[in-house]
């Protein structure tokens, strides 16, 4: 064994004894004096260019802190002695694409929006616009892809309560569903048929299995069609076509805002369950909604305002 305290300028812990490790032979490294299964660990130093780029890591840390937003209350908040902080470019960023986009902003703000789909620069504004305006206040019940769910319509299909022409999608969103706070909302009430006592239990049986029959999914019932004539077509038409104008839905097809079993059927006609939908013309500006109106329009249901749109399409 060799003393390699005084050579190796180990520290000596004071009242002890000199700790007289070893040199490796192979490497001429002295060891530490711990040893796990015959291997001994060397006491090797860091190299002194990694201890200098080290203790140059935090000098920079200590600099960048001092300098740039780390340190709170250092001036003004997290603002750092150079004045800079993130906040600020993101405000740049955004007002200088707001300037540049103002131009088309502006153009969807005064055009309607009929004359805004002709436009194709304007209609890819407006419908990347209504994509994000859609995620934001819409999605909550319509769904991330507009498909809806039981009681919120699916906005990518062609079926519509109140009519699928960007008119009639810019009066619902701004006006909204049975809300109270719009006077020109749309508005329509089935009667609850069962609880008001107007049918029995089985003329309602009999009048669900008859819109089965109307949507092809069931058998025709003789009794129900009687009764639904005489309840039920003044609204949705003697062959279940719907009315745009009452806001009843068709029951000739597949679509169902809640669902197609026939006890969900039963309960609505018993008593029916009526959903609202906000006045977005209280809480977005008219340019948003246009926006919006371009969006679902466009997702695939969308209905040509007039002949000569419907020609070009």
């Amino acid at each position: 064994m060799t003393d390699i305290g005084a050579d190796k300028g180990f520290p000596r812990v004071p009242g002890s004894e000199p700790y007289r490790g070893e040199v490796d032979q192979p490497t001429g490294t002295p060891t530490t004096g711990h040893e796990w299964d015959g291997i001994k660990e060397l006491n090797t130093p860091m190299p002194r260019w990694w201890l200098w780029v080290f203790y140059a890591t935090h000098v920079f840390a200590l600099a960048y802190m001092i300098l740039y937003p780390s340190i709170p209350l250092l001036r003004d908040g997290t603002t750092g002695l150079l004045g800079w902080h993130s906040r600020s470019e993101v405000a740049q960023d955004l007002s200088a694409a707001e300037t540049e986009r103002a131009a088309l902003y502006a153009q969807i703000r005064d055009l309607p929006v009929e004359e805004i789909v002709k436009n194709d620069e304007l209609r890819e504004t407006a419908f990347r616009g209504g994509f994000s305006a859609f995620k934001v206040n819409c999605v909550q019940c319509h769904g991330a892809d507009a498909s809806g769910s039981p009681g919120f319509a699916n906005l990518q299909d062609d079926d519509w309560i109140w009519g699928g022409t960007l008119a009639d999608i810019q009066t619902t969103i701004t006006h909204g569903v049975r809300f109270a706070g719009d006077e020109e909302t749309r508005y329509s009430e089935m009667p609850a048929f069962g609880r008001d006592g107007i049918l029995e239990r089985p003329q309602i049986q009999a009048v669900a299995r008859h819109v089965l029959a109307l949507s092809k999914s069931g058998e025709e019932d003789a009794e129900g069609a009687e009764l639904y004539v005489q309840n039920c077509a003044s609204c949705h038409g003697e062959g279940g076509e719907g009315s745009r104008e009452m806001g009843a839905p068709k029951l000739n097809d597949a679509v169902w805002l809640y669902s197609s079993a026939l006890t969900d059927i039963e309960r609505q006609i018993n008593s029916p369950r009526h959903g609202a939908m906000p006045a977005w013309g209280q809480r977005l500006d008219p340019a948003t909604i246009k926006q919006l109106t371009v969006y679902v329009h466009e997702l695939g249901g969308g209905e040509a305002s007039t002949e000569e749109d419907a020609a070009t399409q």
